[in-house]
């Protein structure tokens, strides 16, 4: 995990500082990130990663999920990332019952609606692509939907993602527009590691490259103290990962069907998330 400690060694030096929406950041625009998944699993290792967050949500979000009690049902725990949200005061008046998050990713990914009320499960739509048109360049699935942005608790951080097969091997592109690096990026990498590989065995193919565009990148001044104690550790080598060979349906995967191999790593790093 070089790269990422890379990246994060790179704002720090180089990053511009501003007051945002919710904190002070410091802050570089468009940095790409590039993981090759034949050498190994991209889970962060010089601290601990949630990873059974991660497939849970996940999973949560191929489900079509906005209800945060049942990705507390997936995850086994009384709060996820996603309660603070919907706990927030602001959207607490629009919220149809206790848990919505509204029209967020897994709505979007899998029930975009049109503008006649039919819907789109992107998803299935995607993989059907890659199985009858893998050279097709309309490989791409969007959270980004710009007349549902008020009915969601969080607008989509992660937007957009694009697929491409080349010698029978799948990568993912995925675009970024706010990306919080110590606490939110390492699980994006490993979320969008999870869900190429997931697809590549749908489809029957290798997954390859995870690429991730991060516009707005940046660390929170809260956490500076943090992403040092980070940057003082030595990565570890790269775990990986083990998915359940007899899937082969993306709405068939369970949180059982998910591991990580030799995931070696150093002790959590606790810092506060900021809504």
């Amino acid at each position: 995990m070089k790269t990422y400690n890379d990246v994060l060694k790179q704002i720090m030096n180089q990053g511009i500082d501003r007051q945002g929406r919710n904190a002070v950041t410091r802050a570089l625009f468009a940095i790409q990130m590039r993981f090759n998944l034949e050498k190994g699993f991209p889970a962060v290792t010089t601290k601990k990663l949630a990873f059974k967050a991660v497939k849970s949500e996940l999973l949560w979000f191929l489900d079509g999920g906005s209800d945060d009690n049942k990705l507390k049902e997936l995850n086994g725990s009384k709060r996820t990332i996603w309660t603070d949200n919907a706990q927030a005061d602001y959207w607490k008046s629009k919220a149809k019952f206790d848990g919505d998050l509204g029209r967020i990713y897994g709505v979007q990914w899998r029930h975009w609606k049109k503008p006649n009320g039919e819907e789109v499960d992107q998803v299935a739509n995607l993989i059907n692509k890659l199985e009858t048109d893998p050279s097709d360049r309309r490989l791409v699935v969007s959270a980004w939907n710009p007349g549902e942005l008020d009915q969601m608790a969080l607008p989509p951080c992660h937007m957009i993602f694009q697929f491409f097969v080349g010698n029978g091997k799948l990568s993912l592109h995925m675009t970024q527009r706010s990306c919080d690096m110590f606490l939110g990026v390492p699980f994006n990498i490993a979320s969008y590691a999870l869900l190429l590989s997931m697809v590549a065995q749908v489809v029957s193919m290798t997954p390859f490259e995870c690429v991730l565009t991060l516009n707005d990148a940046h660390i929170y001044h809260d956490h500076f103290d943090a992403v040092n104690e980070q940057l003082a550790r030595k990565p570890m080598a790269l775990s990986k990962l083990w998915l359940n060979p007899e899937i082969k349906d993306i709405n068939s995967f369970k949180m059982e069907d998910i591991r990580l191999e030799n995931y070696r790593h150093h002790s959590p790093i606790k810092a506060e998330m900021i809504v």
